[in-house]
């Protein structure tokens, strides 16, 4: 899914640091937080995917721990699939 070689930022990736970069540093510091913690969790499904080793199995067992946590109030609601 990513290209290694790309080292270019998107258009709309520039404008987003442009517009954090007019907010309180605090702010700017939480956002940059969830954005690396985003890319690392992004890094590791690319290599949950990527490696052949890896059943289905695995994949039932995350979505009943999710589901597990969710039932335990331990999740956040982000909006996904909103229309």
């Amino acid at each position: 899914m990513f290209k290694k070689t790309e080292r270019m930022m998107t258009t709309l990736l520039e404008q987003a640091f442009r517009e954090a970069s007019r907010l309180p540093s605090e702010l700017q510091d939480e956002i940059a937080q969830q954005l690396l913690d985003d890319i690392e969790n992004e890094l590791k499904w690319q290599a949950t995917f990527s490696d052949s080793d890896t059943d289905i199995g695995s994949f039932a067992a995350m979505a009943q721990a999710a589901l597990v946590e969710d039932d335990a109030g331990k999740t956040e609601e982000k909006g996904f699939g909103e229309v």
